[in-house]
């Protein structure tokens, strides 16, 4: 007992003493204490265990060194406005970059611990995360409170106020709550299908708008590259930055070669913008890397950034209107102008026999009686009468047109991510099914941009895998200095693993190159970085298809030029070649002739043909001591040539196949040589064989680019490969292609790409290979960079546009058959067959449920067996007329007769008569759904089983009706029907199918119908 009050005692001691100290001091000796006291109470126990009396001091001294802040010197105001005025004066007095980096804990070669996970979240703590805050979102009562917005809605809402009033005045609470009541119920439940149903569309926008949104970056973690997400970058990483790339947070250049930068996203200004260590060290978080590469120190992010700051007043905006939602608005409002004509007829033809006399109730008495009928009951006979008009307005305006469009395309949306393709603009989904012509990449789309060398030609020697050694010493040398120094890739080494752990970065070219140097040639990249220092890069891109480094040998301070690009291009800049003994040889025209050949054969058997050029640069030259700002090019020596295999993707040529199939031309525009070109276009189906050797189906960029405007609009046609083309040439091919009236598709991975994918229209960027500019400057992300997305992305387009003219069809049909069923009763019997609420029951079912049936259709295989839509193509086609006007003429012709001599033929009474014309006319819609699925072929029941929505929605539209008619009759103003009966309805609406079934026999004209009907009113 004494041992545990001395252990209680000591560590009363120390917490007396740990309250004394500072905040830094009392975390440590919290942490102390609590090591401290834990062995002090296990020592006592032990002890008494041993029966061995401890010893304990009354008094312990704790030494708390006093530990520094994290970040002591820096905070996160100093950095945000350090980026912001872009101050070199204030960069000075925080040390410079490299003092920044030291404040930041961050080691600039090997850039943060990764592992660290308590590093990481301190810098969160510290600094923030690189997200923004974003503007609320818009609830579910936002869409409620637009359904409201509609104005027949809102008169459908008074008449049924005033008719529940007058109806509880007259008949009393219990009673008189039904007409009124139900017409509430009835809007109620429209108001809130809309509402859910725009809601969840909302939200799919979101999402998709947020994954668009997460960039992977490339970092620098425990000394190796590595992609992260745009929001786990912190405050103190180091990030790669190459063409095309966003500048994911604000920071300052560690280093960079030739780096500019296009602010435009953020000052409006076209010119590029040149970043620096000494003149400006300055990037901004939104901007794009517009050429060169390098690495920052990031040192502000998310809402402690410009960009931040703007994003998070920007809203994403998800009701973009597309042109085919815009064309269906021109639609809805011509229909609806018709709808209200018929509606304002049917008004005062009824208000017209209402005060004259001739309606009558139901026990056959005159409603009206002039000054005997009471003012009440005349109010409330003109709303019903105004109920019915407006009722007859809300089924006539086919709003569920625009919804259908909405539902079709976030389900399409949805469905394409799942194979793929991220849509970026709405409109792309349309468009795509209209497509006449494809423009693809080769490398990467075509094929699987897995590269490795397959051959290495030194001189006019072709060196096999097991000869590597009898190359000469000084051109190996040489060679890997090339790689290690002219290339934007990097190894990465990990320490006791020799070449099994290796992980090489970069693009799939200079990866295969580094391998390739590693694993067959033993360069020790770091090593020759060491012993050389490089003083200018001019870096690769697209329209240059070369990369230059000028550098200094440490060993003699000796200047060097590296050349690497495509072969052709490096050897039209050399002057003489090492041979295999490492003798420099003359490159006259003969020999010239003979490197050409030795390019064309690898070319021709599909290899990408990448050479080495190098020179020394007398020292002469650099005499001044200024850097060269542009590299010699000119009598350079040829080191070697290599030459990567980059084999087809599977099912590409299956893919190149089907679209050709259905009518959609493909063109493949590459940087490689003609002769690679060729090889590759034959290999996936895209140039046939029997034709390969015509020359015009297979031009270079150059050759394209000088012909006249008249002789390129000739051509462009039959163009079939564009070989060595540049961005501007893949630019120029799309414009003529749209001048000649095709609707083009055009793939792109590069920041130059930009312009090609603006102009097309739809722009598909690959989004493993493509740079952030591309994905911004396109309409769909192709996900894999594979061809047999863009055929499935060409498929879904189709599919799209098919189930919006199927629920059009389908709409159409219902609204010609109840203006015209609810115009000629009203005329002629002075009273509408089908009541406020039935018409609300029928609007339901034609326009939320329907389009919910009809437009998560997935696309059918004879999607792809018809041509291409193309641009003049009307939307309502000479098949739509024909089904719609026949299904509707019937449905008039019985709904009618079951009007006037209905209860003749059943025997029944007026009110049944009415519930038997409302039940075949809403079991018509039910059949007629199944006729619209497919809008040629005679099977409509092809596939159903496969869309389980559309069962549902049938199922429970038939559920509805059922309970409408036989349990609630008060509301639905309806009356039980036998079985006979019923099976009438069901046996009338059924005919539609093989009334339908015989319908598509009629052929019909190709011509569309309303051009005749434009050309007679021109005449």
């Amino acid at each position: 007992m004494p041992s545990i009050v001395d252990a209680n005692l000591s560590c009363i001691n120390l917490v007396t003493r740990l309250s004394k100290l500072n905040k830094t001091k009392k975390k440590w000796g919290s942490a102390f204490l609590t090591i401290y006291c834990s062995k002090a109470f296990k020592n006592v126990l032990s002890c008494r265990k041993s029966k061995i009396s401890p010893v304990l001091s009354d008094t312990v001294i704790i030494d708390i060194p006093e530990v520094p802040p994290s970040f002591c010197n820096v905070d996160q105001t100093t950095l945000t406005k350090l980026v912001k005025e872009k101050s070199l004066g204030q960069l000075d007095q925080l040390g410079g970059i490299q003092g920044i980096a030291a404040s930041l804990n961050t080691e600039v070669q090997h850039g943060l611990n990764g592992d660290d996970a308590e590093d990481i979240l301190r810098r969160i703590e510290a600094f923030g995360s690189n997200t923004y805050r974003k503007p609320p979102k818009k609830g579910f009562f936002h869409f409620v409170w637009e359904a409201f917005q509609d104005p027949t809605i809102v008169i459908l809402l008074a008449c049924a106020a005033l008719s529940l009033s007058f109806g509880i005045k007259e008949n009393g609470p219990k009673e008189g709550w039904y007409d009124g009541g139900s017409i509430f119920v009835a809007v109620f439940l429209v108001i809130s299908v809309s509402a859910i149903s725009n809601f969840r569309q909302n939200r799919q926008f979101e999402k998709l708008s947020k994954f668009s949104s997460n960039i992977p970056v490339e970092v620098v973690r425990n000394g190796r590259r590595q992609q992260i997400s745009i929001f786990e970058v912190v405050v103190g990483d180091v990030v790669r930055l190459k063409i095309g790339d966003q500048v994911p947070a604000d920071g300052l250049l560690l280093e960079g070669h030739s780096l500019s930068i296009d602010e435009s996203s953020m000052t409006g200004e076209s010119d590029h913008l040149e970043v620096n260590q000494n003149q400006n060290p300055f990037l901004t978080s939104g901007t794009k890397v517009a050429d060169g590469y390098g690495q920052m120190l990031v040192t502000s992010v998310g809402m402690s950034t410009t960009w931040g700051e703007m994003m998070s007043s920007v809203s994403q905006d998800s009701n973009e209107k597309t042109p085919l939602q815009s064309r269906l608005n021109k639609l809805t409002s011509a229909i609806g102008k018709v709808g209200l004509a018929v509606a304002s007829l049917v008004l005062l033809v009824l208000l017209v026999r209402y005060f004259t006399g001739h309606t009558k109730d139901a026990n056959g008495i005159k409603e009206y009686n002039g000054s005997k009928t009471k003012a009440d009951d005349v109010i409330n006979a003109v709303v019903k009468i105004i109920a019915a008009a407006v009722t007859i307005v809300v089924v006539a305006i086919p709003e569920g047109l625009p919804l259908a469009v909405t539902v079709t395309l976030a389900y399409s949306m949805k469905r394409m991510m799942a194979d793929q393709a991220m849509v970026r603009k709405l409109s792309a989904c349309e468009t795509m099914g209209s497509a006449t012509t494809i423009c693809t990449d080769k490398t990467g789309t075509l094929t699987l941009n897995r590269m490795t060398v397959t051959k290495f030609w030194l001189g006019k020697e072709s060196v096999e895998k097991d000869s590597y050694s009898s190359i000469s010493t000084n051109v190996l040398k040489l060679i890997r200095e090339a790689v290690s120094l002219n290339t934007t890739g990097s190894v990465y080494r990990p320490i006791n693993l020799g070449t099994e752990g290796l992980e090489f970065s970069g693009s799939p070219t200079e990866k295969a190159i580094l391998s390739w140097a590693v694993m067959e040639l033993n360069m020790e990249m770091e090593r020759v970085k060491q012993n050389c220092s490089i003083l200018h890069v001019e870096a690769f891109n697209s329209q240059k298809k070369r990369s230059g480094v000028l550098m200094k040998k440490m060993v003699d301070n000796s200047i060097h030029v590296h050349w690497k690009g495509a072969a052709e291009m490096i050897l039209a800049m050399c002057s003489h070649y090492y041979n295999l003994e490492g003798e420099v040889t003359l490159l006259d025209h003969l020999e010239r002739k003979k490197f050409e050949e030795i390019i064309q054969g690898m070319a021709a058997s599909s290899l990408r043909c990448i050479a080495f050029a190098h020179k020394k640069i007398t020292e002469a030259n650099d005499a001044s001591g200024e850097i060269q700002q542009t590299l010699e090019d000119r009598n350079l020596i040829l080191l070697g040539i290599v030459g990567l295999k980059d084999p087809c993707r599977p099912g590409v040529k299956k893919a190149v196949e089907d679209c050709q199939y259905a009518g959609v031309k493909i063109k493949m525009i590459t940087g490689d040589n003609v002769f690679t070109a060729r090889a590759i276009a034959t290999e996936c189906g895209i140039l046939k064989p029997d034709l390969e050797a015509n020359d015009e189906l297979v031009v270079e960029g150059v050759e394209f680019r000088n012909y006249t405007d008249e002789e390129r609009m000739e051509k462009v046609d039959k163009i079939v490969v564009m070989a060595r083309s540049s961005p501007f040439d893949k630019h120029l091919m799309v414009k003529c292609l749209k001048e000649k009236g095709h609707v083009v598709a055009v793939t792109g991975d590069g920041t130059n790409d930009a312009p090609a994918l603006k102009e097309a229209d739809i722009g598909l960027s690959m989004g493993i290979q493509g740079t952030e500019v591309a994905k911004e400057s396109s309409d769909i992300v192709i996900l894999d960079d594979n061809f047999a997305s863009v055929a499935t992305v060409l498929t879904w387009g189709r599919c799209v546009y098919s189930n919006i003219q199927k629920f059009i069809q389908f709409q159409l049909t219902v609204n010609v058959a109840a203006l015209v069923i609810n115009f000629v009763a009203a005329i002629s019997a002075g009273e509408v067959p089908l009541t406020a609420v039935q018409l609300l029951w029928v609007n339901l079912i034609m326009d939320t449920l329907g389009a919910l049936a009809l437009a998560t259709e997935r696309p059918a295989k004879d999607l792809m067996d018809k041509p291409p839509v193309g641009r003049t193509e009307p939307l309502i086609t000479n098949i739509m007329w024909r089904n719609l006007m026949s299904q509707a003429l019937y449905q008039i012709a019985v709904l009618l007769t079951l009007q006037f001599k209905g209860k003749s033929i059943f025997g029944v009474s007026e009110k049944v008569n009415d519930t038997l014309i409302f039940n075949t006319f809403v079991l018509c819609q039910v059949f007629n759904e199944f006729n619209a699925r497919k809008l040629e072929r005679k099977n409509v029941f092809e596939g159903i089983h496969r869309n389980k929505l559309f069962l549902g929605i049938i199922g429970v539209t038939i559920i509805l009706q059922v309970v409408m008619v036989e349990f609630l009759k008060r509301f639905a103003n309806t009356e039980r029907l036998n079985w006979g009966q019923w099976g009438a309805c069901i046996g009338i609406a059924a005919a539609s199918w093989p009334i339908g079934w015989i319908i598509k026999c009629i052929p019909v004209p190709d011509r569309p119908v309303f051009s005749y009907l434009k050309w007679n009113n021109f005449c």
